[in-house]
């Protein structure tokens, strides 16, 4: 037995289900092991804790350029894998109401399991975008809507790329990837200066679009609980729940930022 494997055995010691987990991905970076997710997410709420406070000691920093490199960086990457989902469900006709899981190496099942790990793996970058909040000393965008998006959405993206890189997953992974190619975009133009401005005149928008995601999602999940196609219930089940909370955070946020005249909107990145 290889040292990688024994200490990846090691650290799934009464991990449950890990027999279970899909054997394609396995050996991918940071999918194996929970502790990588536990370290990284650790660091991350370590970051949100005590990093404005040091920043605020500290002049803020612009950061046009590295914002406008990494923004338009996220949005190429959420372009491939946006492409990837599509085109290779497309070559598997893959059913959009709903899609059995299988554990399948078809050249075109491993481009949608790559595309999850790709997935995953944005929801790492995207970390980065509270450090630029916190850098920028954007206090007001590090709100629990914020960090609770990033730090689930990271957690469950792990979930996917190692238990069901397949099947139905990938619907909600390609609207998700879609509506991030937009945003990334925004956000990118909107690192241009005030010249620009003017024609950003959709950021309230780009809200709208996340609810109108999380509908969809929401339905769409039920609907496929509905059919019973043989997709894996408890994601299902789960998303449902995941999504309802994400309708009522981003619905709140919507109606006060858009909907209440006495405020001022606040950006908010993603």
């Amino acid at each position: 037995m290889s040292s990688s494997s024994l200490f990846n055995d090691t650290t799934n010691i009464g991990f449950p289900y890990a027999e279970l987990a899909d054997k394609r991905t396995q050996e991918w970076p940071l999918v194996e092991s929970p502790w990588n997710v536990a370290t990284l997410l650790a660091l991350y709420l370590l970051m949100v804790r005590y990093a404005p406070k040091w920043m605020a000691r500290h002049k803020p920093l612009q950061l046009r350029v590295p914002l406008f490199l990494y923004n338009l960086t996220m949005a190429l990457i959420n372009a491939h894998i946006c492409l990837e989902f599509f085109t290779a469900s497309r070559a598997l006709n893959y059913r959009f109401s709903c899609q059995p899981c299988r554990e399948d190496y078809n050249p075109h099942e491993m481009r949608i399991a790559a595309a999850f790990w790709w997935f995953y793996i944005t929801k790492v970058f995207e970390f980065a975008d509270t450090a630029f909040f916190i850098l920028r000393h954007k206090w007001s965008q590090l709100s629990f809507l914020h960090v609770y998006h990033h730090s689930t959405m990271f957690i469950m993206c792990w979930i996917v790329v190692k238990w069901l890189p397949t099947g139905s997953s990938y619907v909600p992974g390609m609207i998700n990837s879609f509506v991030h190619i937009i945003m990334y975009s925004y956000y990118a133009l909107s690192t241009l200066g005030p010249r620009i401005q003017p024609y950003l005149w959709w950021k309230r928008y780009l809200t709208a679009l996340q609810l109108l995601q999380f509908t969809i999602g929401f339905f769409w999940g039920s609907h496929a609980l509905y059919l019973n196609c043989g997709y894996t219930l408890w994601i299902l089940y789960f998303g449902g729940f995941y999504m309802s909370s994400f309708l009522f955070l981003f619905g709140r946020f919507y109606i006060q930022s858009y909907q209440t005249s006495t405020r001022k909107p606040n950006e908010h990145n993603k």
